[in-house]
């Protein structure tokens, strides 16, 4: 299935400031931020981020402000149309999302469920 990148994540500004930031100080400057999704957390599935070098097969790529971000396709749908943004308040710190196809979330908002899924998903460890 061959996805319109440019809709399928949004990129703020300040989200990509500090994945450049982050992949500086690892010295990954050619690198990119991967942002996925697993099956876990309390309400059925996971947001996860990692550093990489390169994009792997099938990887969607999405570039913001001469930073890349990686998504891979089993990802791709649950997260079609979110926002990657970067928090820097009293309450949080670090990288948030928001997601349309959320119709569930934990209070940490680090994990998800969708209408589709509705807890079909059996790992609920909570965050």
């Amino acid at each position: 299935m061959t996805m319109d990148v440019t809709s399928l994540i949004e990129v703020t500004d300040v989200a990509a400031e500090k994945a450049a930031a982050m992949l500086k100080d690892k010295g990954l400057e050619d690198g990119a931020l991967r942002v996925f999704v697993v099956s876990g957390g309390c309400s059925g599935y996971q947001y996860g981020m990692a550093l990489a070098t390169e994009a792997e097969e099938g990887d969607q790529v999405i570039e913001q402000s001469g930073v890349r971000f990686l998504v891979d396709p089993e990802s791709a749908p649950l997260l079609m149309g979110a926002r990657v943004d970067y928090i820097d308040d009293v309450m949080k710190q670090g990288f948030s999302i928001s997601n349309p196809n959320a119709a569930k979330s934990c209070a940490c908002g680090s994990s998800f469920d969708t209408a589709e899924s509705a807890g079909a998903s059996q790992a609920r460890s909570c965050c």
